[in-house]
């Protein structure tokens, strides 16, 4: 499926997680690299209006669904994919990782978070190396010098993975930014993900995520900051669902 915003176009795949999975682990293999993002809702009502990051993410070598409402628009249009969050990816990336023998590094959240982060993956997947830990200071700039330290530091470190967890659109501007420098790393924008990972936040029950609930959980643990945000996103569904099903037809 594809998302056409302005003057690019956004290819959702593939379309199973495993071959996405099969994909990333040929990528760090041969050492070639790659940029992937987790589009959702929030980011189709963000795209429009922000260049920096709708050029960053059609830079990207991989665009995933992030959310059902992405999963059922691409049923609507006639090209399925599966659904595969961020936060899910967090795992198979780290078992690929070492299995591949690449070490990892994570960007985003806090240092205490990080650190916690690494300790849960470490006893999560055996065999596992942690190169660097990065913890970017608030207000950070992906675009500016304190990206380059961090795109710098993830050089020394000779990490070929790296997990971003700086929230959109940083991460994927980030991402693009470090990917275009270090062409032989991977690059994953994971969102709340290690923070998940780290216990700081909590991520709705399976059953939840399983009816496709989970927005529903996070809404009513932050409605102040979620009710406006969930509300323009469900603003923009019909227009989407409309040229999906043109798509289709």
């Amino acid at each position: 499926m594809d998302f056409r915003i302005h003057d690019r176009t956004l290819h959702i795949a593939p379309r199973t997680r495993a071959g996405l999975l099969a994909d990333l682990s040929d990528r760090l293999r041969t050492r070639r690299g790659f940029a992937l993002a987790t589009i959702n809702l929030e980011h189709l009502v963000k795209l429009p209006r922000d260049r920096e990051f709708l050029d960053a993410y059609a830079r990207h070598d991989f665009v995933v669904a992030d959310g059902n409402p992405v999963v059922w628009l691409s049923r609507l249009a006639g090209a399925p994919v599966e659904l595969v969050t961020g936060s899910d990816l967090i795992e198979p990336l780290a078992r690929i990782a070492a299995e591949t023998g690449t070490p990892l590094a994570l960007v985003g959240s806090t240092e205490t978070a990080l650190q916690r982060a690494e300790d849960s993956l470490r006893a999560r997947v055996p065999g596992l190396e942690i190169a660097a830990r990065i913890a970017p200071p608030m207000g950070f700039s992906p675009l500016g010098d304190q990206g380059a330290d961090v795109i710098k530091a993830l050089e020394t470190s000779g990490a070929g993975l790296c997990l971003v967890a700086l929230g959109a659109p940083k991460q994927e501007i980030f991402a693009a930014r470090a990917h275009a420098a270090l062409p032989h790393m991977g690059f994953a924008s994971i969102g709340a993900g290690l923070d998940f990972i780290a216990g700081r936040q909590r991520r709705a029950p399976l059953r939840l995520r399983r009816i496709a609930m989970e927005w529903l959980w996070r809404m009513l643990s932050d409605p102040r900051r979620l009710l406006l945000r969930y509300t323009r996103c469900a603003l923009i569904l019909p227009g989407l669902a409309w040229r999906a099903w043109r798509m289709r037809t």
